[in-house]
């Protein structure tokens, strides 16, 4: 499941203190645009097009949700923020900063704003050897070239030097503590999207419950009294035969497993859902099952009030999940700060997301991830 884009940047400066524009463009571009998984080296090279001062140009690659329009006006933003004029002289000129796109996936676009990919980067050695550094494997889309086929094949043989290192800015958030992470929520939370987004920046083994295969739910939400138990019973088995091989099956490419759902998720639920005398059984059983399970290093609970929770289920669209009452997922969430409560020997996070939209504004996912890192 990719929940992001994967685009590259080129970012050049040749006025003024040309490594720092660059260091502030790339921590700005994290908190507004998306998340900066990884940065070239600093190249130097001659202007290009017109006589003036030498560049420092670098790459980035990096994961957004955002359309390529919408990080195009939010590029602009960016530059004008950092300092840069615009003048309506022709031609290339000396400039603060400059950020183009690259690529974005592997789209082939051409509008009057944006030409994706930047159709002029096979002709530029400085916008190559930073791509060629972030190591994305990525093609061209129109050509089928990898990077370096398109270095050996440009014509462009300007000096270029690399200069300097810099840092990630990902490199400040500490998840190598981590093994295992499970975050939690009530319906709609958004736990399924943090998990996502959270793997393909970390590189983490994404666990995600398949709900969706379930053929008791759309059934259960019109008829719960007669659903409930077998619905339960069906997750809980799933769920068990599901962690235990995710969990067991070390991934050596990935560095740790995030899960958009923990085992005893099973036991809040049922606890609303079902009569005293069929949760009665359905928590021997459950018992059983949970002595099994490995607990994770992390427990995130994503906090999310009420009213917030029915827009955003009404936003996704699940047929099955519109009629779903207010009162149910109070107690669903009554439940899981209950569960909460009792635990002593579970590393627990609550994070309250009502106000948050870590999708649309990326510095809410960064309070996440400070939040995360730093428990």
């Amino acid at each position: 499941m990719d929940c992001q884009h994967q685009v590259v940047l080129s970012l050049g400066s040749n006025q003024g203190n040309r490594l720092e524009n660059i260091q502030t463009c790339i921590s700005l571009i994290h908190k507004t645009i998306g998340t900066v998984i990884r940065v070239s080296k600093v190249y130097e090279t001659p202007s290009w097009g017109f006589k003036s001062d030498a560049f420092y140009n670098c790459a980035l690659l990096l994961h957004t949700a955002f359309s390529a329009d919408k990080i195009l006006s939010k590029i602009l933003e960016a530059e004008k923020h950092l300092g840069r004029i615009r003048s309506e002289q022709q031609g290339y000129q000396a400039r603060i900063i400059d950020i183009d796109i690259i690529s974005f996936d592997e789209l082939v676009l051409e509008t009057e704003t944006l030409h994706i990919p930047h159709p002029q980067m096979q002709n530029r050695l400085f916008v190559l050897l930073p791509m060629h550094d972030l190591d994305s494997g990525w093609l061209h889309p129109k050509t089928n070239q990898s990077i370096a086929e398109l270095i050996k094949a440009t014509e462009d043989k300007s000096e270029c030097v690399a200069v300097d290192n810099l840092s990630t800015p990902l490199e400040n958030h500490n998840f190598q503590q981590y093994n295992y992470i499970a975050i939690e929520g009530n319906i709609g939370a958004g736990k399924t999207t943090l998990s996502a987004k959270i793997s393909e920046d970390f590189n983490a083994k994404l666990v995600l419950e398949r709900f969706a295969d379930n053929p008791f739910l759309p059934k259960f939400y019109k008829d719960q009294n007669r659903y409930a138990f077998p619905l339960e019973m069906s997750f809980l088995a799933d769920r068990y035969q599901q962690l235990s091989d995710d969990l067991a099956q070390f991934d050596l490419f990935r560095d740790f497993i995030v899960a958009d759902y923990h085992i005893f998720k099973s036991l809040i639920f049922a606890k609303v859902t079902l009569a005293e005398d069929e949760y009665r059984l359905y928590k021997t059983m459950f018992d059983i099952i949970h002595k099994e399970m490995p607990k994770p290093d992390l427990y995130v609970y994503l906090y999310q009030n009420t009213e917030r929770l029915l827009d955003q289920i009404r936003q996704r669209g699940r047929s099955y999940e519109q009629e779903i009452p207010a009162e149910y997922l109070e107690k669903i969430n009554q439940g899981y700060l209950d569960y909460i409560k009792t635990q002593t020997d579970l590393n627990i996070l609550i994070i309250d997301i009502s106000d948050m939209d870590f999708v649309e504004n990326q510095e809410d996912y960064l309070k996440i991830l400070e939040k995360i890192s730093s428990k």
